[in-house]
C-alpha cells in the first residue's frame, strides 16, 4: 500500500506565516503539522511508502525538511507548478503523483493540512473490507460550516447516495473530508476523471463523479479532526496537539 499527502498549495490564507514556508510545515504542538500526520501513517500496516506532493516554490523546504527527518519512506515530489494560476489542483497532482511513482497498489490519499487525533489504521480497515473507494466523514454540527465543505448523505450501509461540493442549501452536518482509499482496482478511474476535462482542483469533486459511477463509502471518523486553513484553526491545532506535562 502507498500513500500520497497532498501539499501543493500556497496558503494564501495564512500570509505571511506561508509566504516563505508550506502550510504543512508550519510547527503545530513544537514540531512541523507534517510531522503529526505522518506519525497517524506509522500505524498504518502495510504501507511502505509515502509520497508528499509539492511545488516549485516549496520544494526545496520539504527536500530539507525529509533529510533533516529523516524519513526514510517519504518521497519529494515537485509538481513543477509556481503560483496560484499554474497549479495543477488538488486531483491534478494526485493523478500526476500516480503516474510518476507507477503506482500500482492501494492508496490512501490525504491532505497535509488535515490533522486526526485518532488512528487511520479502522479507515484503512474499513477501504479494504469493501474493496472499493471509501472517505472520511466528520460532522462539523453547523448547516452553515458545511457550505465551505460539502454535503454527503449515506444510505444503511453506509454507501455514498449523494455528495455535492459547496452546496447552497445543505440539509445534513455530515460533511467528506481529504482522507480517501483507492483500491488498486479503481485508480485508473481518476485519470478517467481528467481525460473527461473536469476540474482538477478540490479532491471531492472526485467523489462526486465517482459514486453515480461505482459504489463509494463512507467512514465516520472518531475524536477531533482539524482542518487547517485560517490562523483560528492553527492556533486551535496547536494548542490540541501540544506536549502535554
Amino acid at each position: 500500500m502507498k500513500a500520497v499527502v497532498l501539499a501543493a498549495g500556497y496558503a494564501t490564507r495564512l500570509y505571511p506565516l506561508t509566504r516563505d514556508r508550506p502550510k504543512a510545515l508550519l510547527p503545530v504542538g513544537g514540531k512541523p503539522m507534517l510531522e503529526h500526520l505522518l506519525e497517524r501513517l506509522d500505524e498504518v500496516p502495510g504501507l511502505d511508502e509515502i509520497h508528499v506532493v509539492t511545488n516549485s516554490k516549496f520544494a526545496a523546504a520539504f527536500t530539507e525538511w525529509a533529510v533533516a527527518y529523516g524519513a526514510g519512506a517519504v518521497r519529494i515530489l515537485d509538481d513543477g507548478t509556481s503560483d496560484e494560476e499554474t497549479k495543477l489542483g488538488a486531483i491534478g497532482d494526485l493523478s500526476l503523483t500516480i503516474r510518476t511513482a507507477e503506482i500500482d497498489d492501494d492508496l490512501l490519499v490525504l491532505a497535509g493540512d488535515n490533522l486526526f487525533s485518532e488512528s487511520l489504521e479502522p479507515f484503512v480497515e474499513f477501504g479494504r473490507a469493501k474493496g472499493a473507494p471509501a472517505l472520511g466523514v466528520y460532522d462539523v454540527g453547523d448547516l452553515e460550516a458545511i457550505r465551505r465543505y460539502n454535503a454527503i448523505e449515506l444510505d444503511d450501509d453506509d454507501r455514498v447516495t449523494f455528495f455535492e461540493e459547496k452546496p447552497e442549501r445543505p440539509t445534513s452536518t455530515l460533511t467528506g473530508i481529504a482522507l480517501y482509499f483507492y483500491p488498486r482496482s479503481a485508480l485508473g478511474l481518476i485519470g478517467e476523471y481528467l481525460a473527461e476535462g473536469n476540474n482538477p482542483d478540490q479532491p471531492g469533486r472526485l467523489v462526486e463523479w465517482l459514486y453515480p459511477r461505482t459504489s463509494v463509502y463512507a467512514w465516520r471518523v472518531p475524536g477531533r479532526w482539524y482542518d487547517v486553513g485560517s490562523k483560528e484553526t492553527l492556533a486551535e491545532a496547536d494548542r490540541a496537539f501540544a506536549p502535554r506535562g
